[in-house]
């Protein structure tokens, strides 16, 4: 009896649980392999971006080490503060992502710029800093071009011909103004003349990059907005920038880094994909008849573990006495008709046992057992109770 019921048990075992498990686990692993690739890209791919000490793809050294060649000298801040006292009538000051500015720091570069008298080149502000930066300004949808030509009388534009500027367009209400490499009528370069300095509007970076310099008349263009003074202050906004603290001036959700609301919503959908992969099947199990003859013991056992698995004590104790008193009744004499009424099945029984006092009502008709030992106990004791009116 022990083996028998070491055969049939329904505990879980470890197989089980790892064949349940592992199709989730290898998502997972999938997800997270995933993640680690394109995390890994991203940051190749950004590494040193608009940086002059930096020899990546997207890095600027070339561009600097030109314009060290012709006297003129570069240096790196890192914070606002910095970059407002470097600024000067002998001094290009460039921002390179002025959209990671506060409104604050935008306001007080502002400020710090129109009483230079020098040149400050923005690197694509776009409408989170133009309107700061650069009051009258907006910013208008990209362009769909790349390579613009020049179209206009600025002389750096003329003598560097075609270039790689298409990116934001800029509509401007101030005087003053000249409307450089046009898209959709809009420029891409804006040079805003004020005074004895002067603001540039770079649309898109791509002039500056390492592996852009050489093309079209990207170098020419460059070196000349940024070798207009002797020396150039290359202004990286940096998180450790103790000024840009002050974030009362933007929301939650600005603060949060672009990347991650793509990650939140593929998460998203990998959970809603998970939840209907295991999720549970609507309505009852039904009954198909077997394409293949199998052994009786597997078929018990498969239908064992599925009612423990949806722990359905009720049906297996309905299922063991049905099935019980089916093959009672021909051995007692009732008809199959009757096989299920109390009235006729127990006292046929009963006549078959040595022992009358025997509580049979409860053993064949009586409620579901509260655990699965209870259950285990009803199935020994039904199949002892058939064993008995065999050899009586």
């Amino acid at each position: 009896m022990s083996g028998a019921s070491a055969s049939t048990s329904v505990a879980t075992t470890a197989r089980q649980v790892w064949t349940r498990t592992r199709g989730l686990l290898l998502g997972f692993v999938i997800l997270l392999a995933a993640g680690i690739a394109i995390a890994a890209v991203r940051s190749g791919a950004h590494h040193g971006r608009l940086d002059p000490r930096s020899a990546d793809p997207y890095g600027s050294r070339a561009v600097s080490e030109l314009l060290a060649d012709r006297g003129v000298s570069t240096r790196v801040v890192t914070t606002s503060k910095a970059a407002e006292a470097a600024a000067g009538p002998d001094t290009t000051l460039l921002i390179a992502t002025p959209d990671l500015l506060t409104k604050k720091q935008q306001s007080s570069l502002h400020d710090a710029t129109k009483r230079s008298s020098g040149r400050t080149l923005l690197v694509a502000p776009g409408q989170p800093s133009v309107g700061t930066l650069t009051p009258g300004v907006r910013a208008e949808q990209p362009s769909n071009k790349t390579t613009l030509r020049p179209a206009c009388s600025l002389p750096a534009a003329q003598r560097a011909g075609n270039a790689d500027t298409g990116g934001i367009r800029y509509a401007s209400d101030l005087p003053r103004t000249t409307s450089c490499y046009t898209s959709g009528g809009l420029p891409t370069l804006l040079h805003i003349s004020a005074g004895a300095g002067d603001t540039v509007l770079l649309g898109a970076p791509d002039i500056l990059y390492n592996d852009r310099l050489d093309e079209h008349g990207n170098a020419s263009l460059a070196l000349q907005l940024l070798g207009s003074r002797p020396h150039l202050v290359w202004y990286l906004p940096s998180v450790s920038d103790s000024s840009a603290a002050d974030s009362g001036d933007r929301s939650f959700f600005e603060l949060i880094p672009s990347g991650w609301n793509w990650a939140a919503f593929q998460l998203s959908i990998a959970a809603v994909l998970a939840a209907l992969w295991r999720g549970r099947r609507l309505g009852p199990l039904v009954q198909e008849r077997i394409p293949v003859t199998i052994r009786a013991s597997e078929t018990v056992e498969g239908r064992a573990r599925l009612y423990s698995k949806a722990r359905a004590r009720d049906r297996a104790a309905k299922a063991l006495r049905s099935a019980t008193r089916t093959r009672l009744a021909p051995l007692v004499g009732v008809p199959h008709a009757r096989a299920h009424a109390p009235e006729s099945l127990l006292p046929a029984v009963s006549a078959r046992l040595p022992d009358t006092s025997r509580d049979l009502r409860t053993l064949l008709f009586g409620p579901p057992p509260p655990d699965d030992t209870a259950l285990i106990t009803l199935a020994d004791r039904l199949d002892a109770l058939e064993r008995e009116v065999r050899t009586s």
